[in-house]
């Protein structure tokens, strides 16, 4: 167990050296990259903070990322853990129960955050756990409102358990998050200056707008494409079955919007780790030269509208168009291949008819 001495004296970067970084790897959601930026500063000032007697002046920070899949809700916390260098750990909410239940007792999240600090306490007690799929935890029993009705172990109970987490307070994890059931490898861990982000779809809530339907009359352009967020409120999450204590500790809360195709285009060759740059790279160990015209990247840009996948999906595409050159690129040293739309078009449809999905 390591346990090195915890500085107090650590450099803060601004909310715009947060924002700039942000801005190289994750294209558009310019108000959650800002949003964001400004939490994780606040948060280092917090952690920075002298507190008398234990108690401090400023409350967490921690974060509610709302928006559809494929937005970049994982990408911004992941490059956000990776700009301040902290240990960061991706949870999957719906895999926790109440204590006392199967499952995943809620104090094993914040034990895998330590594995990945690699055992580190103090570097785990700075770390960043990133909360998914928080809307599946909401509550499921409306009887459950007045105390009523069955135990809700799998929603109600997970948020309960947060709470104290959520909160800051000192709670014992386990050391093996294989053997989270063990009950006697513990290790006390603080979550006070641990950031936490929540994120959910939140599907349900049809929270965006067709802006096709919106663009009309003078100054409509036409080119419009894509989703239009409406302001989520503080009754609709509540009415959707979050507790009202669990969103009091998640007071940082954005929208993400759905991203239209030029947002798509500039994930897939902009930023330095894009999907082009990835198989480009990986090819060129091969001797081979790859190349997408503007076609084909405009071909994978409207398969993803098409599929409603948003940027999660991109690296499959990419993958299967790439198929059969990965297969053949150890024999073709040397040569320069061109992916035109065309060709694009043909395997992406052939990949969709493979999946029984060739309407999407």
């Amino acid at each position: 167990m390591k346990t090195s001495p915890r500085s107090t004296s650590l450099a803060i970067p601004t909310p715009r050296q947060v924002y700039d970084y942000l801005n190289r790897y994750v294209i558009g959601q310019d108000r959650a990259k800002r949003t964001v930026a400004i939490a994780a500063y606040n948060h280092l000032k917090r952690c920075n903070q002298k507190a008398p007697g234990g108690k401090r002046l400023i409350k967490k920070s921690n974060v509610l990322l709302i928006g559809p899949t494929g937005s970049g809700k994982t990408h911004i916390a992941r490059t956000l853990a990776e700009f301040l260098e902290v240990p960061f750990t991706v949870a999957d909410a719906t895999e926790y129960t109440e204590a006392g239940y199967y499952g995943k007792d809620v104090e094993v999240l914040v034990g895998e955050l330590l594995h990945q600090a690699d055992q580190d306490v103090a570097l785990a007690q700075r770390g960043i756990v990133f909360i998914d799929e928080v809307d599946k935890i909401a509550r499921r029993s409306q009887g459950a409102r007045t105390g009523a009705g069955s135990r809700d172990i799998g929603g109600e109970g997970v948020q309960q358990g947060l709470l104290k987490i959520l909160e800051g307070r000192e709670i014992f994890v386990p050391l093996n998050v294989t053997q989270h059931w063990n009950k006697h490898d513990f290790v006390a861990i603080d979550t006070q200056d641990i950031l936490f982000i929540a994120a959910g779809t939140f599907s349900d809530l049809r929270l965006y707008d067709d802006a096709k339907s919106r663009a009309v009359g003078f100054g409509s352009g036409g080119e419009q494409t894509g989703k239009v967020s409406r302001p989520i409120t503080e009754k609709q999450l509540l009415d959707y079955g979050l507790l009202a204590e669990f969103l009091g500790r998640l007071p940082v809360r954005v929208q993400l919007d759905q991203l239209a195709e030029p947002e798509l285009m500039r994930i897939l060759t902009v930023p330095p780790d894009s999907v082009i740059r990835e198989y480009q790279a990986l090819l060129k160990m091969d001797g081979v030269d790859l190349q997408f015209s503007e076609d084909a990247l405009r071909e994978i840009v409207r398969f993803s509208v098409r599929k409603h996948t948003g940027a999660r999906s991109l690296r499959t595409f990419v993958e299967e168009i790439c198929h059969e050159i990965m297969f053949e690129a150890p024999e073709r040293r040397g040569d320069t291949i061109v992916i035109d739309g065309k060709t694009a078009a043909r395997r992406l449809e052939a990949f969709a008819e493979a999946a029984g999905d060739s309407e999407g």
